[in-house]
This record gives C-alpha cells, sequence and structure tokens, in this order.
C-alpha cells in the first residue's frame, strides 16, 4: 500500500475538484482540512490544485489539461505523491499514476495511513490493518503481467493450457496477481478472527463495567474539536492532546466525580472527519462500541471555527450511521473564548459554553451532565441481610443513600440510585411479612 513515508519528509501536490451546487463544505475549506491531514502524516505540502467540474472524469478524476499542469507542478517543486481530496476508483488512481509519473493516494488513504501512525493498542493496530487491506484489495493491479505457474498447467504445452489438464488445474496456472489476491484475503481472515479475539476480551471488560454500575458519559466530535483537552481537564487522563487531526484513536475510560454524589464513566473516542473513509468505520465499529453504548453523549463543538455548524451535521450523520443518532445529548461548546460568532443549535439539548483548555465552564458542564442523571434516579426502600454490605456500598458509590437502620441481622434501606442499581437493591431485598 502506498502509503505516506515516515521517513523523512514526503513532498505533496493537493487536488481537489468542485462540482456544480455542492453542499456544506466547500472545496476550499475541504482542501484547507487535507493539507491539516497531510501535515499530520508527516508530509510537506508543495502546492494545491482545484478544477471546477460538472462531474469527474471516469478516467483519471480530473481532465487531461489539469493532470499535464499538475505533472508540470510536481515536476517543479520536486514533489513525491500527489494526494486527492476525494476517493479515487482503483483504474483512476492507476491511470493518474501513468499520467503523473508519481505516487497517488485519495483521502481515503492518507487518513488510513494517519491511523497506522497513532493506533497505539493491539485493538487498534488490528482494525487499522484490516482497513487498509480491505482498502488494497480491489486496488491489486496486473503489474505482474507474467504469468507464474504457481500450480496448475505444469508440463503441458501453451497451446494447450486452456483446455488440458484435469478439473480444477486447467490454465496456465495461477498468476501473481490471483496469489497476492489470495495471500490478501488469507491474511484478513487472520486478522478478523484475532480482532474478534479482542473484541471479546472488551466486552467483557464492558460487562464488568456495568457490574460497577456507573452510567457512561462518550466524548464525541469533530476531529481536532479538543475532546482530548477536555477529557484531560476534567478527569486528569494525561490523554495526548496535539493540534493536529486524530491525536487520539484508542479510547480512554476514567470515573469523572459529579454533583450530587453521582459517579460516571467518561469516554475519550475517536474524532469524525468530512468524508471518514466507511471501511475504516466498518474496521472502528468495536471501538466505536463505547459510543454506541453510551448512556450520554458530550458533543463538543470547536464554536470559534467558522465550520462549526457543517461539523456538527458531519458528526450527527456518523452518529445515526453508527446507531447512536438517538442517544440524548450534552452539547459542549468548546473554545468558547475565541467564538465570535457560535453556532445555532437544532433541538432541546443542553448547551454549555467551555473552554477546555483554560478550565471555563466545566462546573457548568458538570452540572448539565449531572441534572440528565438526577432526572434517570429512583427512590427505593429495600430490607436487606446485613451481610450484603456489598449493595450498600454499590448504593453510596452510585447515588445517595438517604438512611440505614440496622436491626435483627438487617439493614433496612433508603436511597436514590439509578434505576440498574435500584433493580439489583430490589432484587436482592428480603421479602416483609
Amino acid at each position: 500500500m502506498h502509503n505516506i513515508s515516515t521517513e523523512g519528509h514526503d513532498r505533496a501536490i493537493l487536488v481537489g475538484i468542485e462540482l456544480g451546487a455542492a453542499e456544506g463544505i466547500s472545496t476550499e475549506e475541504s482542501l484547507a482540512e487535507l493539507r491539516a491531514l497531510t501535515l499530520s502524516a508527516g508530509a510537506d505540502v508543495e502546492a494545491t490544485v482545484s478544477q471546477k467540474l460538472k462531474a469527474p472524469d471516469p478516467r483519471t478524476f480530473i481532465g487531461k489539461g489539469k493532470a499535464a499542469e499538475v505533472r508540470e507542478i510536481a515536476q517543479q517543486s520536486h514533489a513525491t505523491v500527489v494526494i486527492f481530496d476525494d476517493a479515487l476508483s482503483p483504474a483512476q488512481a492507476r491511470n493518474l499514476e501513468n499520467e503523473l509519473k508519481l505516487r497517488v493516494i485519495d483521502r481515503s488513504q492518507l487518513i488510513l495511513d494517519i491511523f497506522a501512525l497513532r493506533a497505539r493498542t493491539l485493538e487498534g493496530k488490528l482494525q487499522v490493518e484490516i482497513a487498509q487491506l480491505a482498502y488494497l484489495q480491489p486496488r491489486l493491479t496486473r503489474q505482474w503481467s507474467h504469468l507464474s505457474r504457481v500450480r496448475g498447467g505444469g508440463g503441458g504445452s501453451a497451446g494447450g493450457a486452456s483446455s488440458g489438464g484435469g478439473v480444477g488445474t486447467r490454465g496456465p496456472g495461477e498468476t501473481q496477481l490471483e496469489v497476492d489476491r489470495r495471500r490478501l484475503r488469507e491474511k484478513l481472515t487472520r486478522l478478523r478472527v484475532r480482532l474478534r479475539d479482542v473484541e471479546r476480551t472488551r466486552t467483557i471488560q464492558r460487562r464488568r463495567r456495568l457490574e460497577v454500575p456507573y452510567p457512561t458519559v462518550a466524548l464525541v466530535g469533530y476531529t481536532n474539536s479538543g475532546k482530548s483537552t477536555l477529557m484531560n481537564a476534567l478527569t486528569g487522563a494525561g490523554v495526548e492532546a496535539a493540534n493536529r487531526p486524530f491525536s487520539t484513536l484508542d479510547p480512554t475510560i476514567r470515573r469523572l466525580k459529579l454533583p450530587g454524589r453521582l459517579s460516571v464513566m467518561v469516554a475519550d473516542t475517536v474524532g469524525f472527519i468530512h468524508r471518514l473513509p466507511h471501511g475504516l468505520i466498518d474496521a472502528f465499529k468495536a471501538t466505536l462500541e463505547e459510543v454506541r453504548t453510551a448512556d450520554l453523549l458530550v458533543h463538543v463543538v470547536d464554536a470559534s471555527s467558522e465550520l462549526a455548524g457543517d461539523r456538527m451535521e458531519i458528526v450527527d450523520r456518523v452518529l445515526q450511521e453508527i446507531g447512536a443518532g438517538a442517544t440524548p445529548r450534552v452539547i459542549a461548546m468548546n473554545k468558547c473564548d475565541l467564538a465570535e460568532n457560535p453556532p445555532r443549535v437544532a433541538g432541546d439539548h443542553d448547551i454549555v459554553a467551555i473552554s477546555a483548555l483554560r478550565g471555563e465552564g466545566l462546573d457548568s458542564l458538570r452540572e448539565a451532565i449531572a441534572r440528565h442523571f438526577s432526572g434517570t434516579r429512583q427512590e427505593v426502600a429495600v430490607t436487606l441481610a446485613a451481610n450484603r454490605g456489598d449493595l450498600v456500598a454499590m448504593a453510596r458509590r452510585d447515588g445517595e443513600v438517604l438512611s440505614e437502620e440496622y436491626c435483627d441481622g438487617t439493614v433496612a434501606m433508603r436511597a436514590l440510585v439509578s434505576a440498574t442499581v435500584a433493580g439489583r437493591l430490589r432484587k436482592a431485598a428480603i421479602a416483609q411479612a
């Protein structure tokens, strides 16, 4: 797979097209984002080229004249790679490499490359490799035009190769391309089996967290919106918070104490982006499970960005795609100290202005999260065996014990707790005559 080199600096030309009646993020804005992604991948940007088209050229994506212009700019700037802002078909990528005499990658491949650089956990690395190989699968080219007689056809004449031999051995044998495709399929199968094993472990860990029934809150948002900075400010997690796209890939989960004796588990998750590759969403479903199973989402918005409204819509679309569109949420308008015109928000979500970097508005955010969960708490009155101190302690951790009286080997308790804990207390309660 042609990736951005991590040894030395690649020199990149960025290319995008502007189609008529396009909505949302403009070509100029999208190319600016592509520039940030390219720099994040460790390459230098030598030039940016765009073209207005009614529709992409089916053969080379951009027009023939524009391709010649890109080739000339690349020669003058000694570029080593051309990065397209849109998804290229395998044929378009091959044709462009032949035209430009340079490596050609598209936005999806660039994002996969950044993910490969940033993945730290075994699960993250497996997910990225699966996404990369799945991307590569239809892009294996016939660069080995010779026929490698790996199997079949042995000893027969070339003229009889197409009709001779026994069942399953007809033909000249397996081409190098077929060998590579088979090996790639086999490797994908092995990686998916390994990932399932790792995911099984994560599922067990998630179930154990549910046994200590803290509600879960997932931080979501567009990449580089300040989620990791907020995670650190709330929980002291020490997550890397760099001013670059996708600085955080692997989820981090920490406990957070809220007003009203509430505690929740907070998960910092991978950022979303304009045209996030679908293969990546599929590969990262286990990681995104933290989002899908969360009781509450905190949507972190870079309120200082002119694109904040468009980016909120992109996050909403991805949330719908992964099955989290209906999850309740609090909107955290981050970088409020830099925001001149914060975006308008549709719906009846709680909206809190914060600056994660300066620590402003964090108390208000904690209160907004606590308000959501305090409305879901139940008052329960039960009598338990006195040796069930574990359940009393659970009620204290989860909510508020209003009263407890010990008498004749029992404890009568009233508590304000989550529905989950209320159910456990009732299940363990001693029936009263």
